[in-house]
């Protein structure tokens, strides 16, 4: 069976296609996956413990808070910034609240100014790994804890860096279906009790 060319470009147009739209599919994850190993583009790295080394020198976190348009959350930093040795593992809290009359789950997008220090900040433990939930008037606080390599006193540009800010965005985020969704929850629902 002989293929014509107008076939063969049709095959080839469609390929491409193919080829170009698992590229784009694939480039979020990739890139997020990318930044946070490298720490480029202002993403910090996630450590299994704090630094060994602790400096005599000091730098300025100052911390960040905003919401995404629509996530009905009140989030704010407990303090504005600290100033910590570089090295030392410090623990900050983020307030959150929930003002609505439903529950509110919220994942944390973070990122880390100036991006040069990106690659030398390092969290162990953040509230920002898991998502969030607040039911209706709750209130937590959220830690964050963390340090500053001391290899960026040897960076080429690291090393001029004195306030690192480390910014986070809540996003509200769908809550999750009960298993089964809500016949499930009809059918297993004793007589008499409302399944809203």
């Amino acid at each position: 069976m002989s293929v014509s060319p107008q076939q063969k470009t049709a095959l080839y147009a469609v390929g491409v296609v193919l080829v170009m739209g698992s590229l784009a599919w694939a480039s979020v994850p990739l890139y997020n996956l990318f930044c946070r190993v490298t720490g480029f583009g202002g993403t910090p790295l996630v450590a299994e413990a704090g630094s060994d080394v602790v400096l005599d020198q000091t730098i300025t976190i100052r911390f960040d808070a905003s919401l995404e348009r629509g996530m009905p959350w009140e989030f704010r930093p407990q303090v504005r910034e600290m100033e910590l040795r570089i090295g030392e593992t410090g623990l900050a809290f983020y307030e959150a609240h929930n003002p609505t009359d439903r529950p509110v789950l919220g994942q944390a997008s973070y990122n880390i100014a100036p991006y040069s220090a990106g690659g030398f900040f390092s969290k162990i433990d953040c509230f920002c790994f898991t998502e969030q939930l607040l039911q209706p008037g709750e209130t937590a606080l959220m830690p964050v804890t963390f340090f500053v390599d001391p290899a960026i006193v040897d960076d080429r540009d690291g090393k001029f860096v004195k306030h690192i800010t480390l910014s986070y965005t809540f996003h509200e985020i769908d809550l999750p279906e009960p298993e089964g969704g809500v016949q499930a929850a009809l059918q297993v629902a004793p007589a008499g009790t409302d399944v809203n």
